[in-house]
């Protein structure tokens, strides 16, 4: 199934192919232990946080980000 902005960050970390992608765009993002806050949240509602603007995480990004993983899970 492929991941959207609905999947909760929980599910992309616990894909191990999802993590080495995600850590290519925000390196340290999966060991960082603030991380496990967010894991509850979907996509969108950790983009709707101020945190995420000042980590410098759009929603541009995040759709890149998905479309790499999605394609490796076809």
């Amino acid at each position: 199934m492929a991941y959207t902005m609905d999947t909760k960050v929980g599910e992309i970390l616990d894909d191990t192919g999802a993590v080495k992608i995600l850590e290519k765009y925000v390196p340290g993002i999966s060991k960082n232990p603030m991380i496990g806050f967010a894991r509850g949240m979907t996509l969108k509602a950790l983009l709707a946080m101020p945190q995420a603007k000042d980590a410098g995480l759009t929603e541009e990004m995040v759709k890149k980000v998905l479309g790499e993983i999605n394609a490796i899970k076809k």
